[in-house]
This record gives structure tokens, C-alpha cells and sequence, in this order.
């Protein structure tokens, strides 16, 4: 995780890029308790945070943080992550990788306009419908021979990887694709079978 002073080369896009030093520091002091914090499937939102009350006959009984009391079967309540992976940015990386633990982390990141997370080796993108500053020459620069996992994540990120990949022959025979460089003005330029 790089500190706020090495993200300062993202310029402006920092901020829709990656959590804050603060934000991080104050994720992994917030109180947590893994045994009771749970999402648990609700009619309206689909999946909501809450804490258990109580187990009882395949029942669990959870308090939303609406202040609501829901009963329902044991495998409609799923454990939370700690608050440390909150707008994690690769959700491979989750302690509990389920539904509701996925949706929650693709709507937090969205929320700060974080719209680029990993999962696995896939880049998931929540489109903003609005124009965010992150798709500018310097951001571009930012990504230019980076390894994935040295910088956020971003579509620059995959496709200079790729880039990279297929200048030094490691795209071989066999392998399916199509190579966008950031250069391309968000046009495939290579196609490789």
C-alpha cells in the first residue's frame, strides 16, 4: 500500500484512485467483532449490515444499523468482513469473498468514486456516469511501466501490463485477447489470437 506522498504522481485522480493514509489507519482502528457483525439478506436493499442477537432452531436474529430486528434461516446471513478491507482494492483478497461482501465493496468504492476494483485477475468498472479526472496524460504516465499490484486499480494499469507483456514476447501462441494501451485513445490497437 503506497502512502499518500508516492500517490502524489497520480496528481488530481489520487483521491479516486486509492483511500487516504487517514482513512486506512482509521479502517484498521475501528472496533470490530467477528462473531456477531454480519450482512443478512433484506427484501428492500438486498443485503444490509447488522449485528446478531441471537442463534436458535437454524434461526439467527440480527438488528440492522437501520434499527430494524430481522429473523431469518442461518444461510441468509453472511459473515462481514473487518473494517480494514472496507474499499479494499482487490476483493481476492477478502477474508469472506460472498455476495453481499462483494456488492458492499463495489458500492463503498463507488460512493468515493473509487470506480476501478480487482477482483482477482479481472478489473471491474462501475461506470460514474459523469467525467472524473482520471483518464489525463499524467495518470497515464502514473501507470507507465508499473506492475499491477504497485499501483491502483485502473484500466491504464491493465492495458500497460499488457503493453508491457506482449513487447517482451510474453503474450504467446495460444493466448485470446485484445491489448488497449493507454496510447490508443480507448481503441483496441492490438489483437492478438
Amino acid at each position: 500500500m503506497s502512502s499518500d506522498q508516492e500517490m502524489a504522481i497520480f496528481g488530481e485522480a489520487a483521491p479516486y484512485l486509492r483511500k487516504s493514509e487517514k482513512e486506512r489507519i482509521e479502517a484498521q482502528n475501528r472496533p470490530f467483532d467477528a462473531k456477531t457483525s454480519v450482512f443478512v439478506a433484506e427484501p428492500k436493499e438486498s443485503f444490509v449490515k447488522g449485528t446478531v442477537q441471537s442463534r436458535e432452531g437454524g434461526k439467527v436474529t440480527v438488528k440492522t444499523e437501520a434499527g430494524a430486528t430481522l429473523t431469518v434461516k442461518e444461510d441468509q446471513v453472511f459473515p462481514m468482513n473487518p473494517p480494514k478491507y472496507d474499499k479494499i482494492e482487490d476483493m481476492a483478497m477478502m477474508t469472506h469473498l460472498h455476495e453481499p461482501a462483494v456488492l458492499y465493496n463495489l458500492k463503498e468504492r463507488y460512493a468515493a468514486w473509487m470506480i476501478y476494483t480487482y477482483s482477482g485477475l479481472f478489473c471491474v468498472t462501475v461506470n460514474p456516469y459523469k467525467w472524473l479526472p482520471v483518464y489525463n496524460a499524467e495518470v497515464v504516465t502514473a501507470y507507465r511501466g508499473k506492475k499491477r499490484q504497485e499501483a491502483p486499480p485502473h484500466i491504464f494499469s491493465i492495458s500497460d501490463n499488457a503493453y508491457q507483456f506482449m513487447l517482451t514476447g510474453e503474450c504467446s501462441r495460444g493466448k485470446k485477447g485484445i491489448l488497449w494501451h493507454p496510447e490508443g485513445r480507448g481503441r483496441a490497437i492490438h489483437i492478438f489470437k
